[in-house]
Parts: C-alpha cells; structure tokens; sequence
C-alpha cells in the first residue's frame, strides 16, 4: 500500500473535471467580485466529497471491475488496499469535504454535495448500476452537483440558475455516458451492466445521445435568456452545442461506431470546460448586456 494507491483509489481524473465545472459556477454566480479564500475552499472541499464518493465507488465495484478490461487494474481489484482501510479512508474524505462546505462556504453547499454524496453512493453505485438501464439518468444528477455547490457557495440560493445548472449538466452527462458505454461495449456486457447500448441496443444509444444533446444544447441557452450570463457565452455555447449535435448525428452514418463515440465523448470534454470558461469570464447579465447597447 503506497500513496500512490490512496491517489488512484479517488479517480484524479474525474476530481479534475469536477474542479473545472464547480470554478464555473462560482465565478457565474461571483460575477466578477472574487472571495479567493472562499473559492479555495469549495474547490478543496467539493474534491474530497468527489474523492469520497469515488473511493466508495471503487469499493462497491470491486467484483465488476476484475471482470471489466479498464478497470481490471485498479487498486482495490489488485489487492492494493484493504476493504478497510479503504472505506475508512473514504468516510474521512468525507467528512473532511462536507465540513469545510459547511463552515467556510454555507450549508445549503453542504447539503448540495450531500445530495450529490448520497445519488452516487447510494442510489447509482449500491443499487441501480447493476439493475436499470436508468441507472445512468439517475447518476448523472450527482455528476451535475459541483457546478451547483459551487454557484450556491456564493448565492446562498437555489434559484433558477443554479436549476439550470443542474439540469444542463445533467443532461450532458447522458450522452457522455453513452458514449464511453458504446466504445467500451465489451467491458459493459462482461461485466452484466445494463448500460443502454448493452440493454437496448447501439442504435438505440444514438437516438438518445442526439436528444440528449438536443435537449443540452436548450438548456445552455437558459443562462443567457434568464439574465445570468452573457451574450459571449450564448455565442460559444450555441456554437459548441450544435457542433456536438452535428457529431453526433453523424453517428447514423458512423461505420466504426467505437471510433464514432470516442469522438462525440472527447468533444463532450471540450464542450463542457468551453462552457465552465465562459460562464466564468461572461457572468455578466444579458440585460446588462442590452442596456449597454441601449445607450
């Protein structure tokens, strides 16, 4: 056991993501007045909650993930750390992110990483992963929390746009997921895991992506329409998301549909950090946006 398998057993990779998109609430709702110690400490807390829920994760999954080709390596399928050590370690992580939300930002941020925490662990992990095909719908609502915990650290409100914000991450998770379950097929059906291209089909996964991507695409107008964000973020997220609308039909053409879905989950990546950036440097309201042409 080394420091190394305590860093891996958290997913880096998905902390880091979430660092991108909880900056981008904070700076949305900041508008340009920065609390850096505040932002410091929801960056710092929102990652160990994520920490936690991965570490969990890696516990829970520990059966399937031998059985899956990406997955065979990880720390807990290798014997790299005990079942112990490693849920003590995750409940720490815990309890070291939702109190440093609770007492440096408020406990509205709290209770939104909490709610995130609990679909997860809970209701993704435990239960509906290796039951439903909805377990993806229901597990992207916490992969949607960060941006709200960190647009809630500042408002101390959960209003329309921290609403939007949930439902337009939410809504990007899906065809994300999808497409990591198209191109990682094999590992899915291996492992008994009732994704939606595995259950239902590959065709079927690429109506829904489209919808999904559709649905997203409406959802990033809100910001801009409900006077939260600008017209320079209007403008990068209309163009990203119809870019990834276009990729995304051109899966009905597709004659490599790994290659396809890798494509349309590495531009997912791009579409969400260009949308996190922009929310962050075009916080300014759309109708501050038309007084000033006004004058």
């Amino acid at each position: 056991m080394s420091v190394k398998h305590f860093i891996q057993i958290t997913k880096p990779g998905i902390i880091f993501g979430n660092v991108i998109s909880v900056a981008g609430g904070f700076f949305l709702a900041a508008k340009g007045h920065i609390d850096f110690t505040l932002l410091l400490a929801v960056i710092v807390g929102t990652c160990l909650v994520v920490a936690s829920g991965c570490a969990f994760n890696n516990c829970i999954d520990r059966d399937i993930d031998q059985k899956m080709e990406r997955t065979k390596n990880r720390v807990m399928v290798q014997g790299g750390m005990s079942l112990t050590v490693a849920l003590v370690y995750a409940a720490l992580l815990g309890v070291g992110g939702f109190s440093l939300l609770y007492v440096q930002a408020n406990p509205l941020a709290a209770y939104c990483a909490l709610a995130g925490f609990v679909v997860y662990v809970g209701f993704y992990s435990l239960w509906l992963k290796r039951k439903s095909v909805h377990g993806t719908l229901v597990g992207s609502l916490s992969g949607a929390m960060p941006p709200v915990i960190g647009y809630c650290a500042v408002s101390n409100s959960f209003d329309l746009a921290a609403v939007t914000l949930l439902v337009m991450f939410s809504l990007w998770q899906m065809p994300h997921s999808f497409a990591i379950a198209i191109f990682r097929f094999n590992d899915y059906r291996a492992a008994n895991i009732p994704v939606l291209p595995v259950a239902r089909g590959i065709l079927a996964a690429k109506k829904q992506i489209l919808l999904y991507i559709l649905a997203f695409v409406l959802a990033t107008l809100m910001l801009t329409l409900g006077g939260y964000a600008g017209i320079g973020y209007l403008v990068v997220a209309a163009a990203m998301g119809l870019y990834w609308l276009y990729m995304a039909w051109g899966g009905y053409r597709a004659q490599d549909d790994s290659k396809w879905a890798r494509k349309v989950f590495g531009f997912s990546i791009l579409t969400v950090m260009a949308l996190s950036l922009m929310m962050s440097v075009d916080s300014q309201s759309a109708t501050d946006v038309l007084m000033t042409y006004a004058r």
